[in-house]
């Protein structure tokens, strides 16, 4: 069954709608632009963010947060929520990835149930872009026109518990021209 179209509440460019809706991995595409590294910022108990909340149905959980960089360059910076439960239970390899992409777990198993992908546009001020500037690498964070402007989310469901993933996609990336392949 095909899920409509994403709604976008601010117009953007082809390549950036591309780059918004585009399924399968984040991370693989990535690699079509170069290395790819993970560099975790942060990961353990925290509060969840209002779409979080509502997704996972608590307000605290085990986050992850990450920027992936490419070839040294910082592309996305990603937070990925669950409940506690599920870090015990059908996303506990979670917990361990280190530096590893989370891409290894939600692509690999077949079972993963995914939502559709919502384009976000990040807000001055707000949870996400408090989150982002806190995480973005330091040179980079102080250039308004470095830091993503748009993400995208979407909840993976693994043995009946959720995951929230949402990465923010820095400029340059959805700038990019390179076709992207399924």
């Amino acid at each position: 069954m095909n899920s409509p179209p994403p709604t976008f509440r601010r117009p953007c460019s082809p390549l950036t709608s591309a780059w918004l809706t585009a399924s399968g991995s984040l991370t693989a595409r990535l690699r079509q632009l170069g290395d790819v590294q993970v560099l975790v910022i942060r990961q353990g108990t925290q509060g969840l963010w209002p779409q979080e909340q509502e997704a996972l149905q608590g307000v605290s959980g085990h986050v992850r947060e990450v920027v992936l960089l490419v070839d040294g360059v910082p592309a996305v910076w990603a937070r990925s929520a669950t409940p506690h439960s599920a870090v015990r239970g059908g996303w506990k390899a979670m917990a361990n990835l280190g530096s590893r992409p989370l891409a290894e777990i939600l692509f690999d198993d077949r079972h993963i149930v995914r939502t559709p992908l919502r384009p976000i546009s990040i807000v001055r001020h707000g949870p996400v872009d408090h989150g982002l500037r806190n995480g973005w690498p330091p040179n980079d964070a102080t250039d308004a026109k470095r830091l993503p402007k748009w993400g995208r989310s979407s909840v993976f469901i693994r043995k009946g518990q959720p995951l929230r993933v949402f990465e923010a996609i820095a400029p340059w990336v959805l700038d990019s021209n390179r076709p992207i392949r399924e």
